[in-house]
């Protein structure tokens, strides 16, 4: 098992711009390239249309008020309104496009991590805290979703408008242009520099809050265990680092951005001034093309020329955390799928129940087997019971059989058929488990027996509940099978939430069924009355049972004792015994 993120170790992201990971993109927004179109058009016909007003502000300033020829200012000041109505709709059109395509196109990406996170076999969640799996799910992509909304097409137009307004100045004045020039390319070097520092630091200061979010969700998942051991105060302090990390991080992303106003300020108020400086040589040198019009429209120009400049180094910034982003989700869809159905996976019908461990051998860290040519052969209908220390792979041979993980070596076979070659549908549905400790989501008591069968109905559920003597603890709810549980069964005791697991089990009426401690939170009352309704349950069914409770195996077919990698003893309660050996230090 591959070592796992703690909360103080990042997460290894590449920080730079990956083309690589954009072009994966690009099957995304694919589907909508009309909107694309449309919202390229749009944009170009507000930037364009953004850069006539400084030419009638000239005209205003050279025809209007300094000949004093008031005769265009009707006309002038209908064409400031025409434009000011284009850009404002074109603008609103091209919003609100871009807000539904990417809204779109965040959904799938969506859909697909989810998708793959539902398919992922166990191993990947081994490795990785819970916490760091959600932030991929939920930050990276609000990350996304805020590129794809707001900067994804604006790096072409700002291009264009960059382009458009060169022209528009070098057709007033090449010298003032060229003043223009020399003032914003120096001042956006010490920015995209300035820029490029701070998106380092906004890289890790994901990192922090990645961690810090780790440890969120773990703190929730085990908020009994953290009271009960009186983890509160140690909880507190582990916060408080993780938090300092994301604040210090934070602090020094706040001192650099104040840099980026005054460096600005500085070379605008220079450029400023040079263009005056320059403007008033002209003008006394007798250049009659340099008029107070030019002037306030160069000036209105660089602004506008400054923009998009600025604009540009942001996206540049952000396109190298969108990859990062990327990087982290895509890693999550294309993570392979070790466990999945073969192309010909054969559909199990009218199973016997007839299982086989053939030579099997498994270790969940390369190098440490757990199992080692292990083999075992179950008769349908045969129970067979599964005991030993801790940790000597009882668990671990269920897991083979219910390809919640692969054999290394060796095969597992049901009916005569390797498990592997078996739809994962089709397995799943003849194999029902009943865990150690029982899931239970939000939502009615009904529902939640019904996750054992889709499509069951009511009275299916209730009788399902009533064979396992569930129906009397229900029944007392507020609600009683329509009471509202809230998320993992808070409020009911560690048996209730096993009896409605037993009702999802005996719901879902699987051929081979399997008890993995299913009883160890049960009762030994309620355990007497399951036993009664399993014993109906697996009548004419393959049955595997992991337990630690004399009661629970004692009548099983066979009992086998796992130890040191495979069967160490095998046979029924009475011949065990008889043979004083391992299990008879443990019946003991």
């Amino acid at each position: 098992m591959a070592k796992r993120n703690t909360f103080f170790q990042d997460e290894k992201i590449e920080k730079k711009i990956d083309i690589k990971q954009l072009g994966r993109t690009l099957k995304y927004i694919l589907p909508y390239k009309r909107i694309m179109i449309l919202v390229s058009c749009m944009m170009l016909i507000a930037s364009i249309v953004s850069l006539f007003p400084p030419r009638l502000l000239k005209l205003i300033v050279d025809k209007i008020v300094i000949e004093n020829d008031y005769k265009q200012l009707a006309l002038v000041g209908a064409g400031l309104v025409l434009l000011a109505a284009v850009e404002i709709l074109s603008t609103f059109v091209q919003a609100r496009s871009m807000g539904k395509m990417g809204l779109k196109i965040i959904t799938q990406i969506r859909t697909d991590i989810f998708d793959r996170l539902q398919q992922l076999s166990f191993d990947y969640f081994d490795n990785r805290p819970d916490g760091k799996i959600v932030v991929r799910v939920t930050e990276y992509i609000n990350g996304l979703a805020d590129f794809f909304s707001n900067y994804v097409m604006m790096f072409a137009i700002y291009i264009v408008k960059i382009v458009v307004v060169t022209v528009f100045m070098l057709s007033l004045s090449p010298v003032l242009t060229l003043i223009v020039f020399a003032t914003i390319i120096p001042m956006m070097v010490i920015v995209f520099i300035l820029r490029s520092f701070l998106r380092k630091m906004y890289t890790k200061l994901r990192l922090k809050n990645s961690n810090r979010t780790a440890f969120i969700v773990e703190s929730i998942m085990g908020e009994q265990i953290v009271k009960n051991y009186n983890h509160i105060d140690a909880n507190n302090e582990t916060y408080r680092l993780l938090h300092e990390e994301s604040v210090d991080v934070w602090w020094a992303i706040t001192k650099y951005s104040r840099l980026n106003h005054p460096v600005i300020q500085i070379f605008w108020n220079f450029g400023t001034l040079c263009i005056y400086g320059v403007a008033l040589s002209q003008i006394l040198a007798g250049n009659d093309l340099i008029t107070a019009g030019v002037i306030i429209t160069f000036t209105t120009y660089m602004s506008s020329f400054q923009e998009p400049l600025s604009q540009i180094s942001t996206i540049i910034q952000e396109l190298a955390q969108v990859t990062s982003n990327l990087e982290q989700i895509f890693e999550t869809i294309d993570y392979p799928l070790v466990i999945k159905d073969k192309e010909d996976a054969v559909e199990l019908d009218q199973v016997r129940g007839e299982i086989s461990f053939n030579n099997v051998t498994f270790a969940y860290e390369e190098g440490i087997n757990i199992l080692e040519n292990f083999n075992l052969y179950v008769k349908p209908s045969e129970t067979i019971a599964l005991v030993g220390p801790t940790g000597a792979g009882k668990t671990t041979v269920i897991n083979m059989l219910t390809r919640f993980y692969d054999v290394k070596e060796g095969s597992v076979t049901i009916d005569g058929i390797d498990v592997r070659d078996i739809s994962l549908r089709s397995l799943r549905k003849n194999v029902g488990v009943l865990m150690q400790d029982p899931f239970i989501f939000k939502g009615t008591v009904i529902d939640n027996i019904r996750y054992g069968k889709w499509d069951a109905t009511d009275e299916e559920c209730i009788a399902a509940a009533k064979l396992i003597f569930a129906d009397k603890f229900i029944r007392r709810l507020k609600g009683g099978y329509y009471h509202v549980l809230e998320e993992r069964g808070s409020g009911l005791s560690a048996g209730e939430k096993q009896l409605i697991s037993f009702a999802r089990i005996v719901l879902k009426n699987p051929s081979v069924i399997i008890l993995d401690e299913a009883t160890s939170s049960i009762d030994t009352e309620t355990e007497i009355y399951i036993k009664e309704a399993m014993d109906i349950l697996i009548k004419d069914k393959t049955a595997f049972i992991v337990a630690h409770r004399l009661s629970t195996i004692r009548n099983a077919d066979r009992i086998l004792y796992i130890s040191n990698k495979g069967i160490a003893e095998e046979g029924n309660h009475d011949e065990l015994m008889a043979k004083k050996g391992l299990y008879y230090d443990l019946a003991r």
